[in-house]
């Protein structure tokens, strides 16, 4: 369920409350509700049966929280819809990319659970991987969620969602729209309601669009409906519009769009120490899938991986670029924790990028290079003083 409200931080577009993930405003702003907590359901399914967990009594929940409610993301997802065992007697599924899980997929997603509480469905998420433009031969790009982390976001909506990664193949992508609707839609998944996006087109050569879905659905004997595609006074809610805004820095706007602020995680690796000789000891990261926002200096939150789980590690500073006053040229993303003191050479870290403070500039010398960070570290902490974490990212900031 989405969490209770809470104040907005720094960063937060003026007027504008949070309620659970999504930032919500006066007037131009799409609005996530709090969910009801969805009602018992029979048939519940997953890829294995669920472990007890502790603290977690069967005898006090729904069937539906059984399988989904206990172990969070992990017992939610289901690799493979022909994993789906036993098969559910009827769902509504969900289909989409969901990169970001912004304030628009949560509205439909919303939504989703109330009409699958009211007809007594199984809440299912059907989204790919990998992106059928990898397979497509489109070429890749920088995401803003990679699988593991769209599928938390995904889950902590509710207990009840499901989540199933349908391996994105050539055989997929070769599919008529008939097949994927008869095969995946109604055979695997057992649909009653499928809901869309109102641009989704589907099968081989991308032939299938909402329409087309409508009639086999009809045919079928499952619903079809296309959401309308949410939109603000900037126009309309898109991962595409929220991928421009971090490229060009705007990171306050795009977390008033994704109802938190967009994050990068990536391992520590060694470097030339140059930012602790500097008195900032820096965390470098590398093999970091998420978009990066434009060049520049910034207000973080950090997060470190505990085991499987990431927790809340300090507030910080973050530099995108390429250390022009050091003549480097090789673009990096260097995390500064405040307050922090420790090894994190091999550490998985998160950084999520709360407010821009200035460009990336260069300076006459190293004196100057240092007081600038020095007076960044005092706009971060200033800045990021206020900011809370949210509490359904157990544990971590966000």
């Amino acid at each position: 369920m989405l969490p209770r409200s809470r104040r907005a931080g720094p960063g937060s577009a003026p007027g504008t409350r949070r309620v659970g993930s999504a930032a919500l405003a006066k007037s131009g702003r799409p609005v996530v509700r709090a969910l009801p907590r969805v009602g018992i359901v029979s048939g519940d399914f997953c890829a294995e049966p669920p472990h007890a967990e502790p603290g977690f009594d069967p005898g006090h929940a729904s069937p539906r929280a059984s399988w989904f409610g206990a172990g969070g993301a992990l017992r939610q997802r289901v690799d493979g819809a022909e994993r789906l065992l036993p098969k559910p007697p009827g769902t509504l599924v969900l289909v989409g990319n969901f990169d970001g899980v912004h304030c628009g997929h949560q509205s439909v997603l919303q939504r989703g659970l109330v009409m699958a509480e009211e007809r007594g469905l199984v809440p299912v998420v059907l989204t790919f991987d990998p992106h059928p433009s990898v397979v497509l031969g489109r070429g890749t790009r920088a995401v803003l969620t990679p699988l593991d982390r769209k599928v938390d976001l995904l889950a902590r909506l509710s207990p009840q969602l499901g989540v199933v990664v349908e391996p994105f193949t050539p055989e997929l992508a070769g599919a008529s729209p008939r097949e994927f609707a008869r095969d995946l839609l109604q055979g695997k998944l057992a649909a009653k309601l499928v809901t869309v996006g109102q641009n989704f087109c589907f099968g081989r050569g991308r032939a299938g669009d909402a329409a087309m879905l409508a009639a086999l659905g009809r045919e079928l004997g499952f619903e079809a409906r296309a959401e309308e595609l949410h939109r603000d006074s900037g126009g309309v809610i898109s991962s595409t519009r929220i991928r421009d805004l971090i490229s060009d820095g705007a990171v306050a706007e795009a977390e008033r769009l994704l109802g938190r602020p967009h994050a990068v995680s990536g391992v520590v690796e060694h470097g030339e120490q140059v930012a602790r000789k500097l008195g900032v000891p820096s965390a470098n990261l590398s093999a970091i899938p998420e978009l990066l926002p434009a060049r520049g200096v910034y207000a973080v939150l950090v997060d470190v991986l505990e085991g499987s789980t990431y927790r809340r590690l300090a507030p910080g500073v973050a530099n995108v670029g390429v250390r022009p006053t050091l003549g480097e040229g090789v673009l990096k993303v260097e995390v500064h924790a405040l307050g922090f003191s420790g090894d994190l050479y091999g550490r998985s870290l998160r950084a999520h990028f709360v407010a821009r403070l200035r460009d990336e500039l260069k300076f006459d010398g190293i004196e100057p290079l240092r007081a600038q960070i020095d007076q960044d570290k005092l706009d971060a902490a200033r800045l990021l003083a206020t900011r809370e974490p949210d509490p359904a990212a157990n544990g971590a900031w966000h």
